[in-house]
């Protein structure tokens, strides 16, 4: 069992998953922040790594995403920061993945890329241009020989049986977006409770967080009710962007959507 099916096996419901652009604000603030994360109560850490055309990202991702690559960021120094990670106590049980898009992977060099991040203790993978044909015939067997979770993403736009088959090859669990649009847009979870309790109903073999949208704690209410829990990520780069303390913002930004 991963350490990401850990987590869920452990906590089950209200999982909570924070992204944040490794490099932003500064070069050197990717281990503070995971830090902070940890200790403030967050059981899944997705990384970011920045690129020049994050096709999925709203216009705060991909500022914090340039803002990171012009810092100097690249995939070869996150590995570097990383190494670190694992050593601090409130890191070692939370589950860390790498989220990006296929072309710098394939520059640093896929499977180099798997090993690299397995070493450094990462847990999964989130790419969202690998289509699901090309890690069937190619990727997945790579991911899997390096002992990597690979998470796929579904919209409400995923009919039900591309949804099981996504299941199917995914490990980890499900990302379930919950709208079409980019992220960081307002999204009304009243409209999506169809959808998600939908794929509740499913019984699928993951778990399911949903993406796009939770900022606080109504709406990580609202987006938990028929998931396993929730992943943010504009409204914590809104924070960290602010930021003249990165471990009192993020204390101050993870306790209230935790608390019961």
């Amino acid at each position: 069992m991963s350490r990401i099916q850990q987590i869920f096996e452990q906590k089950k419901q209200r999982v909570l998953n924070v992204y944040f652009t490794a490099g932003f604000p500064a070069l050197n603030d990717t281990l503070p922040i995971m830090q902070s994360l940890a200790a403030a109560g967050a059981d899944l850490i997705e990384i970011g790594m920045p690129y020049s055309d994050p096709l999925a990202d709203g216009v705060v991702i991909q500022e914090s995403s340039s803002k990171a690559l012009a810092n100097g960021m690249s995939i070869s120094i996150l590995f570097e920061q990383l190494k670190l990670a694992r050593k601090d106590a409130a890191l070692q049980s939370t589950g860390i993945i790498l989220m990006g898009y296929m072309n710098p992977v394939l520059q640093y060099g896929f499977e180099k890329f798997c090993a690299d991040a397995a070493a450094v203790g990462v847990d999964g993978l989130i790419l969202p241009d690998l289509p699901e044909y090309e890690f069937e015939k190619e990727y997945g067997a790579i991911i899997k020989k390096y002992g990597l979770d690979f998470i796929f993403l579904v919209t409400p736009e995923t009919t039900p049986e591309r949804v099981r088959h996504l299941d199917a090859l995914s490990s980890g669990f499900i990302y379930a977006v919950s709208s079409s649009a980019t992220t960081g847009g307002a999204t009304d979870f009243a409209a999506v409770d169809i959808y998600l309790e939908r794929l509740h109903k499913m019984n699928l073999k993951n778990p399911i967080l949903v993406g796009f949208g939770i900022k606080d704690k109504s709406s990580f209410n609202a987006a938990v009710k028929f998931t396993n829990g929730a992943i943010i990520g504009t409204a914590f780069i809104k924070a960290l962007a602010d930021s003249k303390d990165i471990q009192q913002t993020t204390f101050s930004f993870i306790k209230p959507i935790i608390s019961v």
